[in-house]
């Protein structure tokens, strides 16, 4: 899960991570309101899940509050294209004031899982304001990394290696070395997956200080952070996958043309890369687990059929846990209740593969069978053009 800036910022302030001072606007009048409490000054910022929002417009500096008032009411409203967010863009509904300070380098900080290792790895770069990944395709040894164990904890050493990496002198660099601390700390105990500070900001006056926050938090954590999933913002997902996770599928919009529903995210990966392979474009991820019931089923092809782009489906079920009955006979209930118009391709395996294909061939449907993946992603991928 996702939360906005200001949110993380919240998040990182109760562990004494350093953040600008700042209150979220949702109108013009609050804008204003706050810039006055802030001494006019200020920077307003727009809060989508998306980075790159300074180049797309939606990072401005105001001198006064009634300039922070006129800026917001541009950038309340507007919808907001970055790198990020595709070409579709992000509808901005609340803008982050912020007090303006006196920048004098602007660094990066990131913690992340090091999946190899199964370790939090810090990243570190004295390139701060760029993306992570240009500055990595441009000079890789400008990134140093350091990895922590959570059973024994940041050691002093590791913090000051980073800052003494960063660049970091004098009361700065006491400031880093807590600084490094607590966002540690943060990342650990709130069950993050990411907490990436960019830019990590040096003032003129030697504060060291989150100048933007982004974190993302581990789905299956969320029950142990209630505070954190009420952050959750329905309206910065897609709607389809808001939908299928209502249902306990996990669901992922992609930009293809074959809807993809599949038991098991290893297999539903080697669909979408078969479906590649035969020259289609997957329309979606969707994994329906291994214990779906046939409701599931229903409303997973329910929610394949509602992104528009979808011109032929593929269901491939490996039965393990999951029989292949129960499957055929979901998806000939959805295909009956919705009126189906675009070819279906079905490939069977597993758990009473006879008896789900006796299901399908007997339901009366126009319903292709496959005899293997490959054969399947093909005959999708022709259906599909």
């Amino acid at each position: 899960m996702k939360v906005h800036e200001y949110q993380a910022k919240a998040i990182l302030a109760r562990y004494g991570v350093a953040v600008p001072k700042g209150e979220v606007a949702e109108s013009p009048g609050q804008a204003r309101d706050i810039a006055r409490l802030l001494g006019g000054r200020c920077v307003v910022k727009a809060q989508i899940h998306a980075g790159g929002r300074g180049k797309g417009g939606g990072v401005k500096l105001a001198n006064t509050p009634d300039e922070a008032h006129e800026l917001a009411s541009k950038i309340i409203g507007m919808t907001l294209v970055t790198p990020q967010t595709g070409p579709a863009g992000r509808l901005v509904q609340k803008v982050l004031i912020e007090q303006a300070l006196d920048i004098d380098r602007e660094l990066y900080l990131g913690i992340t899982l090091d999946r190899a290792r199964g370790l939090p790895s810090f990243m570190v770069s004295r390139a701060g304001g760029m993306e992570i990944e240009e500055v990595a395709a441009k000079d890789p040894n400008a990134i140093v990394r350091e990895v922590v164990d959570p059973a024994l904890g940041m050691f002093p050493f590791q913090a000051r290696k980073l800052a003494f990496a960063l660049g970091l002198s004098g009361d700065s660099f006491k400031k880093g070395v807590s600084f490094l601390q607590a966002l540690f700390q943060a990342y650990m105990e709130s069950d993050a997956s990411l907490a990436e500070i960019n830019p990590l900001l040096v003032t003129k006056q030697g504060d060291v200080l989150a100048l933007d926050a982004k974190m993302n938090f581990d789905d299956n954590a969320l029950f142990r952070h209630p505070d954190i999933q009420s952050m959750r913002d329905l309206a910065e997902e897609d709607p389809l996958e808001v939908e299928a996770s209502k249902f306990g599928l996990n669901y992922i919009k992609l930009d293809g043309s074959v809807g993809c529903m599949v038991n098991g995210a290893g297999l539903a990966m080697a669909t979408m890369d078969l479906v590649k392979l035969a020259g289609g474009e997957p329309a979606n991820f969707l994994d329906v687990g291994g214990g779906a019931n046939e409701e599931q089923v229903q409303n997973a092809f329910r929610i394949i059929l509602s992104d528009k782009n979808v011109k032929a489906v593929l269901i491939n079920i490996f039965g393990g846990i999951m029989r292949c009955d129960i499957i055929a006979k979901g998806v000939v209930a959805a295909v009956r209740q919705m009126g189906l118009t675009i070819p279906v391709v079905v490939r069977l395996e597993g758990t009473n593969v006879d008896l789900g294909k006796q299901i399908l061939r007997e339901s009366g449907l126009s319903i292709t069978p496959a005899e293997g993946l490959a054969d399947a992603a093909q005959k999708a991928v022709g259906a599909a053009r």
